[in-house]
């Protein structure tokens, strides 16, 4: 038998409390086609994400149903909401982090990893999408020293930050390079990681992989890159190439899952890279496994390439 449905006001994610007080009985709350990830929460198990960052941004907007006033988003929670790149492996544990603003007491509650912040240098703003209170973005990227043990993770992240608007569609930067470096200010956990980080931040990547790579080639002994270059031939955009030595005509290109598993993007890159090679660019082409298992082997390549020009 099929359950009973519920009111549409209530949504896909809802408290006990929301429930009860537009009539839903007892039973209907524990019938099987609601997950009850958080204490006095019920969301329809009807979309179920298929990566680590929809399952973790479905946990926390679960949790904002019934999150108490002063307590808002931090850490991973909040840089997942933000929609900032993370390494697979910062999922594990998957607990959603709350944090309140010192003298306020730690938040301990089932599923919830608590973090008691200080005001001076803790930024707090609500989402202008999503509604809930979280650390604004230069605060989040501050706050990632604590579980990021990876400074490349680290600029990553400060990238996508500061990334200004390149192609269509776009949105404006989160935060700048100067508010980085003051939320990195003062003491904290993982505060050389910061320092570290912040010079190697750029306004102009658009990607993980594509940070990562621009890092493993300066850290191969390789001049740095350009980010995002612009090909233009005879007054014409020929293509956007992710990193670029434009002196000696070098590309180096990161193809992601996504270009192997969408057949017409394949065929836009075929394409591209043939007017590329016409018009006297030599094409690295990167791939996940070049990248994060073999990072010696790229700049190998690179280096010989350019040798080459």
């Amino acid at each position: 038998m099929e359950p009973r449905p519920l009111p549409p006001a209530l949504g896909s994610v809802f408290s006990v409390k929301a429930a009860t007080d537009a009539g839903v009985s007892p039973r209907r709350l524990r019938a099987r086609d609601l997950d009850r990830p958080f204490r006095g929460v019920r969301v329809q198990s009807t979309t179920v994400p298929t990566d680590a960052e929809g399952d973790h941004a479905l946990r926390a907007l679960a949790y904002a149903v019934v999150l108490p006033d002063g307590h808002f988003f931090s850490h991973l929670t909040a840089a997942v909401l933000w929609g900032l790149p993370l390494p697979a492996s910062a999922f594990r544990p998957n607990a959603v982090d709350v944090a309140v603003l010192a003298p306020s007491r730690t938040p301990r509650s089932a599923r919830i990893r608590g973090h008691r912040m200080v005001q001076a240098s803790t930024r707090v703003c609500v989402h202008p999408q999503l509604g809930v209170p979280l650390l604004a973005p230069a605060s989040t990227w501050a706050s990632l020293a604590a579980v990021l043990p990876d400074v490349r993770d680290l600029v990553a992240v400060g990238d996508a930050i500061v990334r200004v608007p390149m192609f269509r569609g776009d949105g404006p930067a989160l935060a700048t390079i100067d508010d980085l470096a003051a939320a990195a200010s003062g003491r904290r956990v993982g505060v050389e990681r910061l320092r570290a980080a912040l010079p190697l931040v750029r306004e102009r990547s658009a990607s993980r992989p594509e940070t990562w790579c621009r890092l493993a080639l300066i850290d191969g002994g390789l001049p740095e890159p350009e980010l995002n270059w612009n090909v233009v031939v005879d007054g014409r955009l020929l293509a956007c190439v992710d990193l670029a030595y434009p002196r000696h005509r070098v590309a180096v290109e990161y193809d992601g899952e996504h270009h192997r598993a969408d057949a017409r993007q394949w065929s836009r890159d075929i394409e591209r890279h043939e007017a590329l090679a016409a018009a006297g660019w030599v094409v690295i082409r990167v791939t996940k496994q070049h990248l994060f298992a073999d990072a010696a082997g790229l700049v190998a390549r690179v280096r010989r390439a350019l040798a080459r020009r």
